[in-house]
């Protein structure tokens, strides 16, 4: 009981030190106007009418100081960045056809690799441990045994996914094409000639002078890279509206050889899309989910190893795939703290600095043997959308930020549901919370994930009213059975 009661009263002097830290600027203040106030009062009315009397007001002086104030002000406000809003978005829910059940993959992979057990075998434990649920879809060609990927495939998966989104976008905001004046694509391993941004604006009919953008090989973190890029043209653009389209197109992604590095991406990839309008309209602002308040993209390509962790390639047999090394989580966990070192100051409340400082100071001037201090980065944020890339991934960086089973609920469950839908995986984790009806005016999203490179790029949104129950989308017709538990290895 004491033990309780002394953890109870702890909590609280927390919480009491954490208020006064981050509100110390709004006590000064109070006390000041208090003590002016007081003294104010303490004066009677001659003495009061004397200090009036006594203060004499200069004509030239006094209009020189307001134009000084107003141009100041003008070029405090010209200079300020635009502020960027998230008008809505919209995911790909792919058609119940392209379901691919856990014993359907186990059966294609038997019968795809006859002559080659141990990789089957190998396969179905990374399926076992995967977190996937048997409801994640595959597009048709790599459903055929054996799969049958070819470039005309490919396009027809990215037809269907580009213009599924878009349209569901274009929809639900009321937005004309005309009226697009960015589009950026981005999808990492397909990339055809004419680009899939040209196939856009030739489904589209978009306007001649649209700034168009066309990013491949920036792997699962592209979307924040496609959104950092828009943010920039929107900064010099006035009154425009920008489209950003993230997938990943599985189609010629199948790997048919024998390298254990280069499988893994059978086992966790999966077909999925998401399409952003963003705008820098005041007249979107009130209409809009989100504002945008910080981007951070950090990029550990200079090191060797950071560099072919995750690397497109071809295997002795010539057969090509993407080979994840075991060293993915230890240089993600590195990009991570390089990449919170970054957001931190932006983000995070005095008192949580002042204990990095302190913590800091601890370690290295005094040298004393401290733990590293891990800021709590849910005083910063309500909602987390971690790049649902596998469950390793998500385990990993749940433990590196000491969030809570909840905290990480969304990118779990959009794992089970979606599986690994590369860069667009963070929209399904931002659509779940909305479908869970969490999402409330003022609460701060932050969106974190990784890719090829190696990068750690992150989001911070800002809710601009409280989201009601989509009526739409892709979790539509199973949020009701979520969450799920993930944390079993299956029976297969």
């Amino acid at each position: 009981m004491a033990s309780l009661y002394n953890s109870v009263k702890l909590k609280y002097i927390k919480l009491g030190y954490q208020y006064l830290v981050n509100h110390i600027l709004t006590f000064f203040l109070i006390l000041i106007l208090m003590g002016f106030l007081i003294k104010i009062l303490s004066l009677g009315p001659d003495q009061i009418y004397e200090i009036g009397s006594s203060l004499h007001f200069d004509l030239l002086q006094f209009l020189g100081s307001s134009l000084m104030i107003i141009f100041f002000a003008t070029v405090y406000f010209m200079s300020k960045p635009r502020s960027v809003y998230l008008v809505d978005y919209a995911c790909f829910k792919p058609p119940a056809s392209y379901r691919v059940p856990h014993a359907t993959l186990l059966e294609h992979l038997r019968l795809s690799n006859k002559d080659n057990p141990e990789i089957v075998e190998f396969q179905r434990r990374i399926v076992q441990r995967s977190g996937l649920g048997d409801e994640t879809c595959l597009a048709p060609a790599n459903l055929y045994i054996p799969p049958t990927p070819s470039l005309e495939a490919s396009r027809v998966e990215a037809e269907l996914i580009l213009f599924s989104v878009i349209d569901d976008l274009l929809k639900k905001t009321g937005t004309k094409t005309k009226d697009i004046d960015i589009l950026i694509v981005n999808c990492s391993l397909v990339s055809p000639t004419p680009s899939l941004s040209a196939m856009v604006i030739n489904k589209y009919k978009l306007r001649s002078n649209i700034k168009s953008f066309n990013l491949s090989g920036m792997g699962c973190s592209a979307s924040l890279i496609s959104i950092d890029l828009a943010r920039n043209l929107l900064q010099v653009h006035p009154n425009s509206c920008a489209i950003v389209v993230s997938t990943e197109i599985t189609t010629l992604n199948y790997y048919s050889g024998n390298e254990r590095s280069m499988v893994l991406t059978n086992c966790l990839f999966r077909m999925g899309g998401a399409a952003i309008l963003l705008s820098n309209k005041k007249a979107d602002r009130s209409r809009s989910k989100y504002q945008l308040l910080h981007l951070v993209r950090t990029h550990k390509g200079a090191d060797d190893k950071a560099y072919r962790c995750i690397h497109e390639q071809e295997d002795t047999q010539g057969i090509q795939g993407v080979s994840l090394s075991k060293d993915l989580m230890l240089i993600a966990g590195e990009a991570l703290k390089s990449n919170i070192t970054t957001i931190g100051p932006l983000v995070l409340p005095a008192s949580e600095q002042l204990n990095f400082l302190f913590t800091l100071i601890g370690q290295k001037i005094l040298k004393l043997k401290w733990k590293p201090y891990i800021p709590d980065f849910k005083q910063a944020f309500e909602h987390f959308c971690i790049h649902a890339g596998g469950r390793g991934v998500i385990d990993e960086l749940q433990k590196k930020l000491q969030l809570s089973a909840k905290d990480v609920e969304a990118s779990r469950m959009t794992l089970h549901r979606f599986g690994n839908t590369s860069s667009s995986s963070i929209w399904y984790e931002m659509n779940y919370i909305e479908s869970k009806g969490r999402m409330k005016k003022g609460d701060r999203i932050w969106q974190i994930a990784f890719g090829s490179g190696f990068k750690c790029n992150s989001a911070v949104w800002k809710c601009n009213r409280t989201i009601t129950t989509p009526t739409d989308g892709p979790w539509l017709d199973c949020i009701g059975r979520y969450p799920v538990s993930t944390s079993q290895v299956l029976d297969l």
